[in-house]
């Protein structure tokens, strides 16, 4: 049996392009998203990818969610690409205690969550692939991004850690850190704002999401078996590591 994936915020951008990438490949794939039903829709409908609904901020609903991954699917989850995120960007001093936790939980608490519920069985059955999407600006850090950059960095310091303990029970765990990529919300930045952006990358041009997809195809595959606790940095040379 083909093995089985589960990418979130699966239905558009980088996680819709990761999604796509895996099917192609071969793996049996789920993809949850939390409220845009329609893109959620169109996304089934256009790929055949089962689309599964459930709020990554809570981990009950983690639970049950995997669940009926499974139950629907088969098998369990040996893949996981914790992609779901959200900004609420603001300067700090102006930032609400809601603004800062929502992202928080968004961005970091739901990798705990969703590996919380699938490390068990990947340690039984000694394999599993795990990649958390962290961003460039959890490495360099970026004005009015105090809670989104934090939760960045943390996804790192997490993915780091997890890797240590997982590595002899066959698990690998790794990080992305995309910088700017032509998704829908930053297609929707000014031109003359997303002209400044593009002049700041060496390359030239925003990266695709294709490109990220790629990059998680290799991490989750047999043959990144001796890469964890990477950071794959990705953002045209805009950052160096």
């Amino acid at each position: 049996m083909a093995r089985l994936a589960i990418v979130t915020g699966g239905t558009r951008g980088i996680g819709a392009a990761i999604a796509r990438e895996l099917a192609v490949s071969g793996y049996r794939v789920a993809v949850t998203y939390g409220g845009n039903e329609a893109a959620a829709a169109a996304f089934q409908r256009d790929t055949g990818i089962p689309v599964f609904r459930w709020n990554v901020m809570d981990y009950a609903a983690c639970e049950a969610g995997v669940r009926a991954v499974t139950e629907a699917l088969g098998g369990e989850v040996d893949v996981l690409v914790n992609n779901a995120g959200i900004t609420r960007d603001v300067m700090f001093h102006k930032m609400s205690p809601q603004q800062w936790s929502q992202v928080i939980e968004c961005d970091l608490t739901s990798c705990f969550n969703m590996c919380r519920v699938v490390i068990g069985s990947m340690r039984e059955r000694r394999f599993g692939r795990i990649v958390n999407v962290s961003s460039i600006n959890g490495q360099k850090g970026q004005m009015g991004q105090t809670n989104y950059s934090a939760a960045k960095a943390g996804v790192i310091g997490f993915t780091k850690a997890l890797a240590l303990e997982s590595a002899a029970k066959g698990i690998t765990v790794n990080a992305l850190a995309p910088g700017y990529i032509m998704t829908d919300m930053v297609a929707s930045v000014p031109p003359d704002a997303l002209r400044q952006i593009e002049a700041q990358i060496p390359v030239g041009h925003l990266g695709r999401p294709e490109e990220i997809a790629r990059a998680v195809r290799f991490l989750v595959s047999d043959d990144a078996g001796f890469t964890t606790g990477a950071t794959i940095t990705m953002n045209g040379g805009q950052y160096m590591t």
